[in-house]
């Protein structure tokens, strides 16, 4: 067997071209320098709102709702998506606004699209969506909520016009498991890192010495 190929050039973006721009995203033609040295060309979306002094494009939030004499549950929202064309199953996310840090940006989305105040508990490194297609990134950011708290009792949303979001609470120690039932039930595609969250939470609770593996 051959040995791999080593690179003798740093790959770099050379230009970034416009060909179409929209309201929210835009496309580009990036021409680039590959590791053989070869220049080649890609399609590239972005959001047009992207802002210039924050780290990431918007926030992800994992919600932990507490309450006494209930099982911690997960806080999800389901809504349609019109490139899906059909709902999803998401986590509560949105994009940072101008001179917002994470952590305001995080509590203002879930505020606004679940009704739930919560608390900070951690942030992750920025990441990314989709590199093969974007360059859209997102941090999320872990928020717990106190469901004996008055104001949490009865969240009421607050939503933007336009917005149809519906709140789903899914119990952490089943969270798969809640999922997959939900598959079973309705048409409706789950957001990539929900199910890979699920994946984690289920070896955590049952398996913790094993690797996941999937039904076939």
């Amino acid at each position: 067997m051959s040995s791999p190929k080593k690179a003798t050039t740093e790959p770099h973006v050379i230009e970034e071209e416009l060909i179409a721009s929209g309201k929210w995203v835009k496309l580009e033609k990036t021409t680039y320098v590959d590791p053989s040295g070869s220049t080649r060309t890609w399609e590239t979306t972005k959001r047009t709102t992207r802002v210039a002094n924050i780290a990431s494009d918007a926030v992800t939030i994992i919600a932990l709702l507490k309450r006494t004499l209930h099982k911690d549950c997960v806080v999800m929202v389901r809504q349609f998506r019109p490139p899906m064309g059909c709902n999803t199953l998401e986590f509560p996310a949105g994009l940072i606004d101008d001179n917002e840090t994470v952590e305001t940006a995080a509590l203002r989305e879930l505020k606004e699209e679940t009704g739930y105040k919560g608390e900070v508990v951690g942030v992750t490194p920025v990441t990314c969506l989709d590199p093969g297609l974007s360059n859209c990134t997102t941090q999320m950011v872990m928020v717990h909520i106190n469901g004996d708290d008055t104001e949490n009792i009865n969240p009421t949303q607050q939503l933007g016009d336009g917005e149809f979001v519906e709140v789903i609470l899914l119990p952490l120690n089943e969270f798969q498991q809640k999922i997959d039932e939900l598959l079973k039930k309705e048409k409706i595609v789950v957001q990539s890192m929900v199910y890979i969250y699920a994946m984690g939470m289920s070896q955590a609770f049952f398996k913790p010495r094993e690797l996941p593996v999937l039904k076939q």
